[in-house]
């Protein structure tokens, strides 16, 4: 079975199994977390594009670990004016393994 999932604005296509690195998530590793916002399931019966059909389904997924991205480096600059800024960011991540999808 395979079911596109909403997080963190972004769309992720998963099965059970997988692992998958999204935005960060509330909680802590070795919980277990529901995520009810999907967008598309497939099973056996075919393809599910209504979200009134599978409105109590939901993917359990397990957090492995809470981290942050490698940082990116943001630089300014404006020539002649002696004006040079650098700014770091880290992004925050929730590493998931997904546990099983419910129909």
């Amino acid at each position: 079975m395979h079911a596109v999932m909403e997080t963190g604005g972004k769309q992720y296509r998963v099965t059970a199994g997988d692992i998958v690195q999204v935005e960060k998530c509330v909680g802590n590793v070795g919980d277990k977390i529901e995520i009810q916002s999907l967008l598309l399931l497939q099973d056996e019966q075919g393809v599910s594009l209504d979200r009134e059909a599978f409105k109590a389904a939901k993917v359990v997924a397990e957090i492995l670990q809470q981290g942050r991205s490698r940082k990116v480096l943001v630089f300014k600059k404006k020539r002649r004016k002696n004006y040079r800024r650098t700014q770091g960011h880290r992004q925050a991540f929730t590493r998931l393994k997904v546990v099983e999808i419910l129909r």
